[in-house]
C-alpha cells in the first residue's frame, strides 16, 4: 500500500472504506459561526442575507417597473412598508406554527437573528402592505404584482443562505458528495451520529434562481394578463417547496402524514394555478389595463395619500 500508508488507512483501503472518506471530503462545509466579526462590530450573517435579499428584490423590481413606465420612488416606498410588514408576518407565522422552537426568553418572539421566519407569513403580509401603498399611489396593483414576482423569487433564493449560516432547516442524512456538514451541536435529536445531510437550503436557492429565469422568459415571450405572472410565481415556488419540505427533518406539525408547510404548499399551488388558468384563458377581458402592455395607469387624485406628512413633491 506504500510507505506512507498508516495502518488504519491501509485497513480502510483494503476493506473499501476510502470512498466514504472521499465523499466526506467532497461534502459542503458549514460555517463555524453565524456571525461575521468586523473589528469591534459583530454582524449576524442571517440578517445580512436578509438585507441582500431585500436589495436584490428592489433592484429587479425597480428595473422591471421603470421599463413599464413607473418610477423608482414607488418601488422604494413599497419596499419600506412591504419589508416591515413582511418581517412581522414571517416572524408571526413562525411563532404561531413553531412555538416550541422559539427561545424561552422574553425576547424570544422577536429574535429573528436566531432564524425562524415563515415565508408564507412574510409574503402574505408584505404583499398586502405593498398592494395598499401601490393602490393609494394611484398605480396599477395588478401590474406592480407582476413586476415584483421575479424579484420576490430572487429574494427567496438569496435569503435561503441564511439557513446555511445558522446550520438549520437541512434535510435527511445523505452520503452524496454534496452532503452538508452539520456540527454536532446543531444536529437534531435522533441524527446525532450522522455527519452530512441534504442541503435543502441549496436546493431551494437553485430552484428559485431557475424560477427567476423562467418567469422572466414567460413574461418576455407571452402576453400575460396581470396579475397572472404573480400567480405563476406562487404556483412555481409552492410546487418545488412541497418536495423540498418533505426532505426536511426539523420538527414540524404533521397532518395526514404531511408536514404543515407541505399542506400549505399544496393548497396554494392548486389555488394559484386554478386562478392563472381562469384569469388567462377563461375570464373575458373587462379591465383597460388588461388590453395592451404598457405604462401602468395612475390616478393623480390619489397620489398624495401615499406621501408621508411634511413631504412635498413637485408636479410631474
Amino acid at each position: 500500500m506504500g510507505p506512507f500508508c498508516g495502518r488504519s488507512d491501509c485497513d480502510a483501503a483494503r476493506f473499501g472504506r476510502i470512498p466514504a472518506v472521499s465523499a466526506l471530503i467532497a461534502s459542503i462545509p458549514s460555517p463555524s459561526t453565524g456571525e461575521l466579526e468586523l473589528g469591534p462590530i459583530s454582524i449576524h450573517a442571517y440578517g445580512l442575507m436578509l438585507l441582500l435579499a431585500i436589495a436584490a428584490c428592489i433592484w429587479l423590481t425597480g428595473v422591471r417597473w421603470v421599463r413599464q413606465g413607473g418610477d423608482w420612488d414607488l418601488v422604494f416606498r413599497v419596499a419600506v412598508w412591504g419589508v416591515a410588514a413582511g418581517i412581522v408576518g414571517a416572524r408571526a407565522y413562525h411563532v404561531v406554527t413553531s412555538w416550541d422552537e422559539v427561545p424561552d426568553e422574553w425576547w424570544g418572539p422577536f429574535a429573528v437573528w436566531k432564524g425562524g421566519l415563515g415565508v408564507w407569513g412574510g409574503i402574505f403580509f408584505g404583499t398586502i402592505a405593498g398592494a395598499i401603498v401601490v393602490w393609494r399611489s394611484g398605480a396599477s396593483v395588478r401590474r406592480f404584482a407582476d413586476a415584483v414576482a421575479p424579484g420576490l423569487l430572487l429574494a427567496q433564493a438569496v435569503g435561503r443562505w441564511g439557513n446555511w449560516w445558522n446550520q438549520e432547516l437541512y434535510g435527511k442524512p445523505t452520503d452524496r458528495p454534496w452532503g452538508l456538514e452539520i456540527d454536532p451541536e446543531h444536529r437534531i435529536s435522533g441524527y446525532l451520529t450522522n455527519e452530512t445531510f441534504h442541503p435543502t437550503f441549496l436546493y431551494e436557492s437553485l430552484y428559485d434562481l431557475l424560477g427567476v429565469g423562467v418567469l422572466l422568459l414567460i413574461d418576455r415571450l407571452w402576453r400575460i394578463r396581470p396579475p397572472g405572472l404573480f400567480a405563476l410565481y406562487v404556483a412555481y415556488y409552492t410546487a418545488g417547496r412541497f418536495f423540498i419540505e418533505e426532505l426536511r427533518i426539523d420538527p414540524a406539525h404533521e397532518f395526514g402524514g404531511l408536514r404543515l408547510n407541505s399542506w400549505v404548499s399544496l393548497v396554494l399551488f392548486v389555488l394559484s394555478l386554478a386562478f392563472f388558468i381562469y384569469w388567462q384563458f377563461i375570464r373575458p377581458r373587462r379591465h383597460p389595463e388588461e388590453a395592451e402592455p404598457g405604462p401602468a395607469p395612475e390616478r393623480p387624485r390619489d397620489r398624495t395619500m401615499a406621501i408621508p406628512r411634511g413631504r412635498v413633491r413637485g408636479s410631474r
